[in-house]
């Protein structure tokens, strides 16, 4: 009875150890995946984004300035 207890938390303990590895290892690997992958991916949304920003910002003035435009020739007339 005893021994077996004694097998049973050693192996838990060793199941432990590999999985706190296993996590470590895997958190290193996310991290490295994070640093290559996703901060040159943020630069290039964040940059994207931007642009897009600034294209939004330009339609939007454009309209606005199609609908003075409209309205200007509306009320005129």
């Amino acid at each position: 009875m005893t021994a077996a207890v004694v097998v049973i938390v050693v192996e838990v303990a060793v199941v432990a150890t590999a999985a706190v590895a296993a996590e470590a290892v895997v958190v290193e690997l996310v991290v490295v995946v994070v640093v290559v992958v996703v901060m040159p991916t943020i630069a290039i949304f964040f940059v994207l984004k931007v642009v897009v920003v600034e294209a939004v910002i330009a339609a939007a003035a454009v309209v606005v300035v199609v609908v003075i435009v409209v309205v200007v020739v509306v009320v005129v007339m």
